[in-house]
């Protein structure tokens, strides 16, 4: 993916695609969705930052447990250490931080 606009709308996507996930879950946690920041608020659990990278061309996560980098990888969003999957990791990162328990879709990443 060349161009920065692309990027841009699909990382857009992504964020959008998690927080429309977390409503139709019916879980207790509000976000906002600010150019290209995703701010999840899970009250005394505090807050899980998702956010696109454009110089890297990559979805950062800020939570309590650290900092992650997902990067496109085989039509899927891959963390740069772990390899593992960025919804997958979200769900998992929700449970330990808040006690939410959400299944994300299918993330969209380019191939």
């Amino acid at each position: 993916m060349s161009a920065e606009s692309d990027f841009s709308a699909l990382a857009d996507r992504v964020l959008a695609t998690i927080g429309g996930a977390l409503d139709a879950a019916g879980v207790d946690v509000d976000w906002t969705l600010n150019d290209g920041v995703l701010d999840i608020d899970c009250g005394d659990g505090g807050k899980l930052i998702v956010n696109r990278h454009l110089p890297s061309r990559e979805i950062w996560v800020a939570a309590r447990s650290g900092g992650f980098h997902y990067r496109s990888d085989a039509g899927a969003w891959r963390d740069t250490r772990s390899g593992t999957e960025l919804g997958v990791a979200l769900a998992s990162l929700l449970q330990a931080q808040s006690g939410i328990d959400v299944a994300l879709p299918e993330l969209p990443a380019p191939t």
